[in-house]
C-alpha cells in the first residue's frame, strides 16, 4: 500500500509565530521576543512572509542532514516550519518549472553566518538538482570556488573568525531541464587595506597564515619564507593563532579546491609566488639620507628582502629600489622626478602591495570565472546568490571611507528591496483581482541620492575634490560637503549652516553624520581623499610590468610603456558607484528572494541572546519596516484547497469532505463562522486575511474543533475496541463451548468403551478359566492313567529282569552318573570359554578336583588354538616384524633400559627415502643391493667425542656409512667382518660395532655411533649377520667396554650426567685412554 501523504502546516506545533506577518501586536519588543523564544529552542529561522530571517547559532544544529533536504524538497515554502532550505527550494522550483531567473539576497553584519548561508543554499540546490558525470563536475566546480574564495577574501575580525572582507555575487547557470552548466561570480570592494594594517585583535587574510602553517619545508624554501609568524611586518601576531581553526589543513583543502577548479600546477605555483611577495613586502623598511641640494630622500635599509622579492617575480633590483625611491609625473610632454622621503616610500610601499594582492584576488575571480563559465551557448536560466557586507556602524566615530560606501551599497539594496517588495505584492494582488492600495513607507532613495547625485552628491563632491588642482585635504571635502549639502535633512555636520548642531558636543569637527535608514551614522573624514585615490605611482607600475613573471606582468598592464595614458584613473568611489549601478540593474531583472541575517551576540558563543544587539541589527535592517510593508494591506494569504482542507473541520457542510470547488467550499465556511467581510478577500486562486487576530481565531477553533473530534474519535474508537472485544470474546465462548462439548463427549465414550471392555475381560476370563480348569482336570487324568501304567510296567519288568539287575547295578550306575558329570562339564566349558586374545590369561574355575589334569590340558590346547588362529592371520610382512621384534625381546628385555620405549614403535627400516631423494642418486647408484635399514646415525669422533652425521645403510652383506650431504661412501664393511656389538644398559643411543682384527675394514679401528633406533638398528644386524655367516653376532650390554681406536684401545664408561644439557647424552673425551658419555 501506498505511503499516504501527511498534510502539514507552518501553524502546526508553532513555537512563537513562524511568520513575522502575524506577529500581535507588532511592535520592537514583541518582534525580538518572538526571535529569542524560538531561538531558546534552536528554531534558528524565521519568515516575513517570503523573507527569511536566519540567526547564528555558533554551533552545529541537525538540521541540514540529506534528510531534512529531501523532506523540504518539493513542498509548499508554507507547508513546513521555516528553513533556509524551504527559500532555496522556492527559488529553484520557480526557476525550474516557471522559467523565472531567481536571485537570493544573503545581507547581515559581520559574524551573522552570510557565508555559511551561501553554502548551505548552494549545496541545497546541489543535491537536488539532475545527477550525471558531466552535472557533478560542475557542481563540484561550483561549491569547491569557495575555498579559494575564502582563503583569499576572509580574514579573523573581532567579530567572526571567518568574515568575507568582499562582496560576493555568483549568478549559477542551468540549463532547461534545471541542471547547473556553469556560473559567474562578481566581487565587490575587496578591503585591501588589510594587507598592510589590521586592527587589535584580528588577522590579515587567511592564505598568508595557511601557507606559512600547511606548506611544506621544500615549497617554503622555493618561495623563500619561514615558518615563524613573527619574521612578518603584516602580520598581527596577537591573534595569529584561533582556536578551532587548522590553518595546515585549510591550506591542503584550498590546493585541492584549486586543482578542482582547474588551476594549473604552474599558475597554481605563480600565486603563491605573488603571496609570498607581498609578504615580504611588509619587511622591507627605509632610512632617511640628505642630498647635496638640502632635500630628504628615503634609502631601502636592508636589500635582502628587495632581493629575495626580485628573485621570485623576476625584476631587476635596480628597478624596484628606484621605484621605491623616486617618483616621476609627466605633464604633456614633462617629465620630473622627485625624491620620496621615508613617509612616502612607505606609503609607496604599503599601495604596492595593496594593489598586487587586490589585482591577485580580482584575478583569481577572472580564472575562477574561465572554469566554471557555461560552455554551451544555449539559453540558460540563472539563479544569482549576493553574499555581500551588511550595514557597519563602529562605535568612537571609527567609521571610516570603506564603511561609507559599504552603507550606500546597503541604502541601495534596501531601496530595491521595499521597491521589489511592494512591486511583488501589487502583482500579487492585480494576478488575484484584489483592489490595490497606496501602502504608506519610508523611501530611501533621498538617501541614496544624497550619496550617489552626479552633480550634488557626497561621491560625486569627493572625486572632484580628488581631481581638484592645488592643496587637497580631508578637511577642504568636508567644507565643501558643508557648503553643498547644509541644507539637506539627512546630512549633520558642527560646521553646517544649520544651528541645531553647533552645541552638540557628540560630533566633532572631523566628522559628518548621516541619517541611513537604518539610523544616524558618524563618519571620520580623516582618510577619505587618500582612499578615494587609491594612488599606486606610475614608477611602480613599470617596475610590476618589467617583470619576468608572466602573472604579475598581467596584473600591471597599464605599465606598459607603449600604452601610457596620462588620464587619471577612476576613483575607487566611481568604480564602486558603477559596480553597484551594474548590480542593482541586474537585480532588478531577477524574482528576489532575501536572507537576513542576524548576529544574537558579539562572543560567537551559543544559547547567548543579546537582546540590545539583536535590536541593533533589526533597526539597520529595517525588519519591521519589512513587516509593517508586507501586512499593509492583508497580512497572510493561502490557496483555496490548503485552506479548506486546514479548516474544514469547523462547517458542516464542509467536513468531512466538500464535493464542489474549493473556492465555493471556503465562501460557505467563512460564513458559517460570521467573520466579518472586511477582515477577508477573494482572489482568484486565494484567500486573503487582512488582520492576524482572524487567522488566530481561526487557529484556536480549529484547535478547539481537533480536540473534540479527537474526544468523537476517541469514543468511537473506545466503542469500536470494546464491540470488537466482545464480538471475540463471544467467538470465542462458541468455540470453547463446541470444544468442551467435544471433549465431554469423547470422555463419556471412553468411559463407555472402557467398561464394555472391562466387561468384557472378565467375562472372556471366566470362560477361560472354566476352559482351563476343564483342560487341567482332563491332562491329570491322563497323566495319573500313564503314571499308573508305568509304575505297572515297570512292577512287571522289574518282576521279570530283577534276577539281572542285581548282578551289574553298581558298575552301571557309576558309569552312567561319571558320563553325565563329564557332560555337564563340557556343556559348562562351552558356555564359559575366554576371548580368543593370546594375552588373555583367564581360564574358567575347575568344578571337580577328579578333572584337574584335564582341566589343565584343555588350557594348554586352548592357547596353542587360539595363537595358531591369531598366527593364520598375519601377512608375510608382519609375520618379519613379530619374529623381529621377539628377537630384540630376547637380546634386549630386561638389560637395555631403552627396551621398553621401542616396544610400541614399529621397526620401519627405510626411514630415508633415499631412492626417491634425486640429492642421493649418487648413493643409489654405488649399492646395489636391497637396503635392509637406512638411518641418519652420529658417528662420534675419536679425538674429542664430538659427533658428525653419517648415513647408516645395511644391507644382506654390507654395513655401509655415507656423508649425509654429498651421498659420498665413506667407510663398507663385509658383515663378516662385524665380530660384535657393545653398548650401555641406560637409556641412551650409542654403540659401538667392532670389528675383526686385521681385515681390510678395521685400518680405523671400530665404530662408535649414536642413533634414535638403537633396538631396531642392533636387531636387523644381528638377523642378517646370523643370516648371512650361520652364525650370532655377539651382543654385548655393559656400562663400561673398550674400543679398538687405531692402534690404541679407549674405554667407553657411561655415568649418569646432571639435568643442564636437557635430556640429550654427551661425550667428551677425557684422556688418551677415556670416552666419558653422561646419560641425563
Amino acid at each position: 500500500m501506498a505511503k499516504m501523504e501527511v498534510k502539514t502546516s507552518l501553524l502546526d506545533d508553532m513555537i512563537g509565530v513562524g511568520d513575522m506577518v502575524l506577529l500581535e501586536p507588532l511592535n520592537e519588543d514583541s518582534f525580538i521576543n518572538n526571535l529569542k523564544k524560538r531561538f531558546d529552542h534552536n528554531e534558528v529561522y524565521t519568515y516575513i512572509g517570503s523573507v527569511v530571517i536566519s540567526i547564528n547559532p555558533y554551533r552545529s544544529l541537525p538540521i541540514y542532514t540529506p534528510e531534512k533536504v529531501e523532506e523540504y524538497r518539493n513542498r509548499n515554502f508554507y507547508e513546513l516550519s521555516p528553513h533556509i532550505f524551504a527559500l532555496a527550494d522556492e527559488a529553484y522550483r520557480s526557476l525550474r518549472d516557471q522559467d523565472k531567473d531567481q536571485c537570493i539576497l544573503i545581507t547581515g553584519e559581520s559574524g551573522a553566518g552570510k557565508t555559511e548561508a551561501s553554502k548551505l543554499v548552494m549545496s541545497y540546490v546541489a543535491a537536488v538538482c539532475g545527477k550525471g558525470a558531466e552535472v557533478n563536475q560542475v557542481k563540484e566546480q561550483l561549491l569547491q570556488s569557495n575555498p579559494v574564495l575564502e582563503a583569499f577574501g576572509n580574514a579573523k575580525t573581532a567579530r567572526n573568525d571567518n568574515s568575507s572582507r568582499f562582496g560576493k555575487y555568483m549568478d549559477i547557470e542551468f540549463d532547461f531541464k534545471g541542471d547547473p552548466l556553469g556560473g559567474v561570480i562578481s566581487n565587490y570592494l575587496l578591503e585591501k587595506s588589510r594587507v598592510v594594517k589590521q586592527p587589535r585583535g584580528e588577522r590579515n587574510f587567511h592564505i598568508f597564515y595557511q601557507i606559512l602553517s600547511g606548506a611544506s619545508e621544500e615549497f617554503l624554501c622555493k618561495l623563500k619564507l619561514e615558518r615563524d609568524f613573527s619574521r612578518y611586518n603584516y602580520l598581527g601576531l596577537d591573534s595569529a593563532r584561533v582556536n578551532g581553526v587548522d590553518d595546515a589543513s585549510n591550506f591542503r583543502t584550498v590546493r585541492n579546491a584549486m586543482q578542482i577548479v582547474g588551476f594549473m600546477d604552474h599558475e597554481t605555483q605563480s600565486v603563491f609566488e605573488v603571496v609570498a611577495a607581498v609578504l615580504k613586502l611588509g619587511n622591507i623598511e627605509f632610512k632617511p639620507e640628505s642630498r647635496a641640494n638640502g632635500l630628504d630622500e628615503s634609502k631601502i635599509k636592508d636589500k635582502n628582502e628587495l632581493k629575495e622579492i626580485c628573485e621570485l617575480t623576476g625584476i631587476d633590483q635596480s628597478v624596484l629600489e628606484r621605484a621605491f625611491s623616486f617618483r616621476t609625473v609627466e605633464a604633456k610632454q614633462e617629465k620630473v622626478s622627485t625624491t620620496l622621503n621615508v613617509a612616502q616610500a612607505y606609503y609607496a610601499r604599503d599601495a604596492l602591495a595593496k594593489n598586487l594582492y587586490s589585482r591577485l584576488f580580482s584575478w583569481l575571480v577572472t580564472r575562477i570565472n574561465e572554469s566554471i563559465k557555461a560552455q554551451t551557448k544555449v539559453r540558460k536560466k540563472v539563479m544569482g546568490v549576493l553574499d555581500i557586507y551588511g550595514f557597519e556602524i563602529f562605535e568612537n566615530a571609527d567609521n571610516s571611507f570603506e564603511q561609507f560606501i559599504i552603507n550606500y551599497c546597503n541604502e541601495k539594496l534596501q531601496q530595491i528591496f521595499i521597491e521589489l517588495t511592494l512591486k511583488e505584492e501589487q502583482e500579487e494582488y492585480i494576478r488575484e483581482g484584489i483592489e490595490w492600495t497606496h501602502i504608506e513607507y519610508f523611501n530611501n532613495a533621498i538617501i541614496c541620492d544624497l550619496i550617489e547625485n552626479n552633480q550634488t552628491g557626497i561621491l560625486a563632491m569627493l572625486d572632484e575634490e580628488c581631481l581638484r588642482p592645488g592643496t587637497v585635504t580631508d578637511d577642504t571635502f568636508l567644507e565643501k560637503l558643508n557648503q553643498v549639502c547644509a541644507t539637506h535633512q539627512h546630512f549633520e555636520s558642527r560646521m553646517s549652516k544649520c544651528s541645531r548642531f553647533l552645541n552638540d558636543t557628540s560630533l566633532p569637527h572631523s566628522c559628518f553624520r548621516i541619517q541611513h535608514y537604518a539610523g544616524k551614522v558618524m563618519y571620520q573624514v580623516e582618510g577619505f581623499v587618500d582612499k578615494n585615490n587609491d594612488l599606486l605611482y606610475r614608477d611602480l607600475s613599470q617596475a610590476m610590468w618589467k617583470a619576468n613573471h608572466s602573472l604579475i606582468k598581467a596584473l600591471f598592464p597599464e605599465g606598459n610603456p607603449a600604452k601610457i595614458n596620462l588620464k587619471r584613473p577612476p576613483t575607487a568611489g566611481s568604480q564602486f558607484k558603477a559596480s553597484v549601478a551594474t548590480l542593482m540593474k541586474n537585480l532588478q531583472n531577477k524574482n528576489p528572494n532575501y536572507i537576513r541575517c542576524i548576529k544574537p551576540n558579539e562572543k560567537k558563543a551559543a544559547d547567548i541572546f543579546n537582546e540590545a544587539l539583536v535590536c541593533h541589527q533589526i533597526r539597520y535592517l529595517g525588519l519591521l519596516e519589512n513587516v509593517r510593508v508586507r501586512r499593509a494591506g492583508y497580512a497572510f494569504r493561502q490557496a483555496y484547497e490548503p485552506c479548506l482542507e486546514r479548516y474544514k473541520m469547523l462547517c458542516r457542510q464542509t467536513w468531512p469532505h466538500w464535493r464542489g470547488p474549493a473556492r465555493a467550499g471556503v465562501e460557505v465556511l467563512f460564513n458559517e463562522l460570521r467573520i466579518p467581510e472586511e477582515e477577508f478577500s477573494f482572489g482568484r486562486s486565494k484567500i486573503f486575511i487582512r488582520n492576524p487576530r482572524t487567522l488566530f481565531k481561526l487557529e484556536d477553533l480549529r484547535k478547539q474543533r481537533l480536540e473534540d473530534l479527537a474526544t468523537l474519535i476517541e469514543k468511537i474508537y473506545r466503542g469500536w475496541k470494546c464491540r470488537t472485544r466482545f464480538l471475540l470474546m463471544k467467538r470465542c465462548q462458541i468455540v470453547i463451548a463446541s470444544w468442551y462439548r467435544r471433549y465431554a463427549q469423547q470422555k463419556r465414550y471412553q468411559k463407555i468403551k472402557s467398561s464394555a471392555i472391562t466387561v468384557q475381560s472378565y467375562i472372556r476370563g471366566w470362560k477361560a478359566r472354566k476352559l482351563l480348569r476343564e483342560l487341567k482336570h482332563l491332562k491329570r487324568c491322563n497323566e495319573a492313567a500313564t503314571v499308573i501304567a508305568a509304575y505297572w510296567h515297570g512292577t512287571q519288568v522289574r518282576r521279570e529282569y530283577r534276577k539281572f539287575f542285581r548282578a551289574n547295578a553298581g558298575r552301571k550306575i557309576y558309569e552312567f552318573t561319571l558320563q553325565r558329570i563329564m557332560q555337564k562339564y563340557f556343556l559348562e566349558m562351552k558356555n564359559k570359554m575366554p576371548s580368543l586374545s593370546p594375552i588373555d590369561k583367564t581360564w574358567p574355575a575347575r568344578p571337580y578336583l577328579f578333572l584337574d589334569s584335564t582341566h589343565k590340558e584343555l588350557k594348554r590346547i586352548f592357547h596353542l588354538w587360539r595363537c595358531k588362529k591369531y598366527r593364520d592371520q598375519f601377512t608375510d610382512q608382519q609375520k618379519l616384524i613379530y619374529e623381529e621384534k621377539l628377537e630384540a625381546s630376547e637380546l634386549f628385555k630386561d638389560k637395555k633400559a631403552l627396551y621398553p620405549a621401542s616396544v610400541g614403535q614399529p621397526f620401519q627400516g627405510a626411514y630415508l627415502e633415499i631412492s626417491e631423494n634425486p640429492k642421493y642418486k649418487k648413493l643409489t647408484d654405488a649399492v646395489d643391493e636391497k637396503i635392509i635399514i637406512a638411518e641418519v646415525v652420529n658417528k662420534i669422533n675419536r679425538a674429542n667425542g664430538k659427533a658428525a652425521s653419517r648415513i647408516f645403510l645395511l644391507t644382506k652383506n654390507n654395513v655401509l656409512l655415507a656423508d649425509q650431504k654429498s651421498g659420498t661412501i665413506k667407510s663398507e664393511v663385509p658383515l663378516g667382518d662385524v665380530t660384535k656389538v657393545s653398548m650401555s644398559s641406560q637409556n641412551d643411543g650409542f654403540f659401538a660395532v667392532h670389528l675383526k682384527e686385521g681385515s681390510e675394514a678395521a685400518s680405523k679401528g671400530d665404530f662408535l655411533l649414536s642413533s634414535n633406533h638403537l633396538i631396531e638398528m642392533a636387531t636387523k644386524l644381528y638377523r642378517t649377520t646370523l643370516s648371512q655367516t650361520k652364525q650370532k653376532l655377539n651382543i654385548e650390554i655393559s656400562d663400561e667396554f673398550l674400543v679398538q681406536f687405531k692402534h690404541e684401545k679407549v674405554c667407553v664408561k657411561f655415568i649418569q650426567g646432571s639435568q643442564k644439557n636437557g635430556n640429550i647424552p654427551t661425550c667428551k673425551r677425557k684422556n688418551n685412554r677415556l670416552l666419558e658419555v653422561a646419560v641425563p
